[in-house]
């Protein structure tokens, strides 16, 4: 399985961006698709994440101006990103869990995306 991630860039502090992340490579639908974040010198953490039911997790952070969707394409999910501010500078990651077809599943890391926002 591949993640590619896309939709990076810079933008003025209350400004908008939207990422895209689209997996290929899967016969399966995903079980969860999610966009996690690092900033220089910080952990890496998650943003927003949705699973195949629908149920959506977003950081406190994040709430109120990010919304994860899933995409009309199969295995592709979107994050809007509105009211950025320059604490949302980061590179951001796509992770996906798969049916590996067996007795489980498998996470999958995509490459990042910066995203920069100037005050």
């Amino acid at each position: 399985v591949q993640l590619q991630a896309s939709g990076g860039g810079l933008v003025q502090a209350g400004g908008s961006l939207r990422l895209s992340c689209a997996a290929s490579g899967s016969i399966f639908s995903f079980v969860g698709m999610g966009w996690y974040r690092q900033a220089p010198g910080k952990q890496r953490e998650l943003v927003a994440a949705v699973t195949s039911d629908g149920n959506r997790n977003y950081a406190d952070s994040v709430k109120g101006r990010f919304t994860i969707s899933r995409g009309n394409a199969k295995n592709t999910v979107y994050l809007q990103m509105n009211s950025l501010s320059p604490e949302d500078t980061a590179v951001y990651y796509c992770k996906a869990e798969f049916p590996n077809g067996r007795d489980g599943s498998r996470l999958y890391w995509g490459q990042g995306t910066q995203v920069t926002v100037s005050s």
